[in-house]
């Protein structure tokens, strides 16, 4: 089969296009996202619409909140990251998926003895709590096994307190598989009609840790997003994967997930916790090769507002530190090679630390400069108008 490149000039957002893919999303473009938390979650609910066939590799290195208690138990990967992507791709109007949902999003209650507490876990065991009853069978069935597994490979001292459910089922279904997480994101995927494919980056347990410009190293990712300790005091100057102790790790990614980037018919690096959310997915030994080899279009959207991780960075700070880590993974990467476009809003966006757009431009980055806010006082990006505009670039 042969292959060529082609050069089009777009219309953004493409209306005709995107009617097109309204009717038959199942065929849908596979745009690749490099996301672990929150921030993707509404544009992955609204993507939905338009194409089935989306990618999010995700971070598994969360480090705090109910899955760092797990991590800890289990020696694992961080799993609440890849739950609430699956729930934000989930198909809601199949018989079962609401109620799956709502288990998933549950957390058992922080003000609460422990007793109290395993009994609570014991009754959804046993399918007699309300919210696994509602749940039809197979799915009720495999939800209770991989609670019973949970359940009884707990610790004794294991803390419930503020545990989310969805959390507890696809550890018990990893403990179930021997401690793989395909098989248990392919199962719920499958029950509840994922349309896409969510894979972490690395199917293993290791920390993210990062060098302060005063040389202070901090490790884990929770100590770097500012949502449950003090913000940092010094800018990031590096990250790196690490094991607990901080000792630098070179892991690599596996054949499939090559696959998987190669196979991208547009890539993003989407809003979100810069450090510990964007680059950290581009860390693995393989990544940058990979995103370097896919033929497709790359594009960056930076985040608008504060981010306590990009201390004195402007948005061309970022594009730079995001091409190093990608080119630093292999001998004869370029930066047109991992990145085209940067999507911004210079009208209503907010962005801390300054754009420079003359400089983006002369690393050879092209600037599209389009609606990305909603109407009202908030200045996130908005996924009505951005998921059209990539699905337009795709």
């Amino acid at each position: 089969m042969a292959k060529t490149w082609i050069r089009r000039e777009v219309e953004i957002p493409n209306h005709m296009a995107l009617a097109r893919l309204e009717k038959c999303p199942e065929l849908g473009p596979k745009v690749l996202f490099f996301s672990g938390g929150t921030a993707l979650k509404r544009a992955s609910a609204r993507l939905v619409n338009y194409t089935h066939n989306s990618v999010h590799v995700i971070t598994p290195f969360d480090s705090g909140g109910s899955s760092a208690k797990i991590r800890l138990a289990f020696n694992m990967p961080a799993v609440g990251d890849i739950r609430n992507r699956l729930m934000a791709l989930a198909d809601q109007s199949l018989r079962g998926n609401p109620e799956i949902f709502a288990l998933f999003a549950h957390r058992l209650p922080t003000g609460e003895a422990q007793e109290p507490l395993r009994q609570t876990l014991d009754q959804m065991v046993r399918g007699k709590h309300p919210l696994v009853a509602g749940i039809p069978d197979p799915m009720r069935k495999i939800v209770r096994n991989h609670l019973a597994m949970f359940q009884q490979n707990m610790p004794e001292d294991f803390d419930l307190r503020g545990a989310s459910i969805g959390n507890l089922v696809l550890a018990g279904g990893y403990l179930a598989n021997r401690r793989h997480l395909d098989p248990v994101i392919f199962m719920f995927s499958n029950l509840v009609q994922v349309r896409g494919t969510v894979r972490p980056v690395v199917n293993k347990n290791l920390h993210l840790a990062a060098e302060l410009a005063d040389g202070t190293l901090v490790i884990g990712q929770h100590r770097m997003t500012g949502k449950e300790t003090a913000k940092l005091d010094q800018p990031i100057a590096r990250l790196f994967l690490s094991d607990e102790a901080g000792r630098p790790v070179d892991q690599p990614i596996r054949d499939k997930m090559r696959t998987l980037i190669q196979s991208a018919e547009l890539i993003c690096y989407p809003m979100g916790s810069f450090h510990s959310s964007v680059l950290a997915n581009l860390l693995p030994r393989g990544v940058g090769q990979a995103v370097a080899q896919a033929s497709c279009p790359k594009v960056y959207v930076p985040s608008t507002g504060h981010d306590p991780e990009c201390q004195g960075l402007s948005v061309a700070d970022q594009v730079e530190r995001l091409a190093t880590v990608l080119m630093a993974d292999a001998q004869g990467i370029s930066l047109c090679d991992v990145l085209h476009f940067v999507l911004v809003d210079t009208r209503h966006g907010q962005y801390p630390g300054g754009l420079d757009l003359a400089r983006i431009r002369n690393l050879g980055v092209e600037v599209i400069d389009c609606p990305l806010i909603g109407y009202g006082p908030s200045t996130d990006i908005d996924d009505r108008f951005l998921v059209p505009i990539l699905l337009s670039l795709a």
